[in-house]
């Protein structure tokens, strides 16, 4: 029997039956892979398996033969002896041809969705929608950081003086309106939206990490202590809930969501928005799942963006929804739309979720599936997931977006019965 733990991330019948749309999809995507190599092992395999099944049943009709008491079983028990040690070394075989194929696997991407664009970089990302518009001054807008340290509100010093460079502390009001903002998130989420809170563990073994697509692809970008890794994102454990399970397919969509702290090492961005909460080491976020059925997963990603987005409409925050190209997708992702909350005193568009959709990328890792309780039919399921909202750059956008002349900040007014005023002032 072959190993159990052979983590299939994409189907080797689809690879072998479209080989030249995995090369083309590499080559989109920049990313590399032996791919003949794949074949070449994937045949030896199946073609051990196949001599393996052949010795297994002969082995069977001799074991059926001894059990009669026939005549001459000795020697039909020296036989299935010879055949049995055969069998153990094509089963060791297959698990050696099974782990070099594996660690091929594990760095092939997703195949992107026909409606993703192709490009290389962020520049070929397609805007697909805006919503609200840019507020007006009568003055010139400070980016977020200068409102908070001179609020009061931020300190950025203290913060690396205790740990390193970004890091932050909230005080007083500015703490409370992070807060808030999670409490917010969660209840729209929850009370509206039709999604079931979870309290999480925010540390996870190698093996979730690998199931999600962080790992081997990113092992530079955890932070991990002696057993477990800091989670990136609470996709991680929200995802892994599910892992060697099988969803009934009445109760697709399965809908999660989850506050956690999220940690990321931030190594491949050096010198890019150093400053503020836009690019932290620990950073708070408001995390959306989805396990789907195959057949609707499409439309589960358009309500799942839509669910991020009712976040920023409800706050005033104006936004653009754009959809990632080849060469911008992340590993695990089918296709994602990226939300972009428009940031005045930075004068640019910077991320504040982004929503994917695996499609059964992260379930065959996981093996996660869906089976009928009618008809007992079944499969992997597909997973999505999405920011609803990453709390630091909220509460960035809204200290930009909501600035007033004097300096103060102006609560947005979904916030007000959270935050138990109108107005954020300085605290000096």
């Amino acid at each position: 029997m072959h190993n159990a733990t052979f983590f299939l991330m994409l189907d080797m019948k689809f690879i072998r039956q479209n080989m030249d749309i995995v090369k083309k999809a590499l080559v989109n995507r920049g990313s590399a892979a032996d791919l003949e190599k794949l074949l070449e092992l994937d045949n030896k395999r199946r073609a051990l398996i196949q001599e393996g099944d052949v010795l297994k049943a002969k082995r069977n009709q001799f074991s059926a033969k001894i059990s009669k008491g026939d005549k001459g079983a000795e020697e039909e028990i020296e036989e299935m002896r010879r055949i049995a040690e055969v069998i153990k070394a094509i089963d060791q075989d297959i698990r050696a041809l099974e782990t070099d194929m594996e660690a091929i696997l594990l760095i092939i991407p997703n195949i992107p969705h026909t409606s993703v664009p192709v490009g290389a970089a962020d520049e070929a990302n397609l805007e697909v929608r805006r919503w609200g518009v840019n507020p007006e001054f009568a003055f010139a807008p400070k980016a977020h950081w200068a409102i908070g340290e001179d609020l009061g509100i931020l300190d950025f010093k203290r913060a690396a003086k205790i740990t390193g460079a970004r890091f932050s502390i909230s005080w007083s009001d500015g703490a409370r309106l992070e807060r808030s903002l999670i409490s917010f998130m969660l209840d729209v989420h929850t009370k509206e939206h039709g999604y079931t809170e979870a309290w999480i563990p925010f540390m996870v073994n190698r093996e979730s990490m690998t199931v999600t697509g962080q790992l081997p692809k990113f092992e530079e970008e955890l932070f991990k202590t002696d057993d477990y890794y800091l989670i990136p994102t609470a996709e991680v454990p929200l995802t892994n809930i599910y892992r060697d399970e099988v969803l009934a397919e009445e109760a697709l969509p399965t809908k999660l969501v989850a506050y956690t702290p999220c940690f990321r090492r931030e190594a491949g961005s050096y010198g890019k928005d150093t400053r503020g909460l836009i690019r932290q080491h620990q950073f708070d976020k408001v995390e959306l799942v989805r396990f789907a059925h195959p057949e609707r997963s499409y439309v589960d990603l358009e309500e799942l963006t839509n669910d991020a987005e009712d976040i920023l409409k409800r706050l005033g925050l104006h936004y653009r929804v754009v959809t990632l190209c080849t060469g911008d997708l992340g590993f695990s992702s089918a296709k994602t739309y990226d939300l972009e909350v428009w940031m005045p005193g930075m004068g640019a568009f910077k991320e504040i979720s982004s929503c994917s959709n695996f499609e059964d990328f992260q379930a065959r890792r996981g093996n996660i599936r869906y089976k009928s309780n009618q008809t007992k039919k079944g499969g992997f399921c597909h997973t999505l997931n999405g920011s609803g909202l990453a709390v630091g750059r909220t509460l960035a956008a809204i200290l930009e977006n909501c600035q007033q002349a004097d300096g103060s900040v102006k609560v947005p007014e979904a916030l007000v019965p959270y935050m138990g005023l109108d107005l954020v002032k300085s605290i000096r």
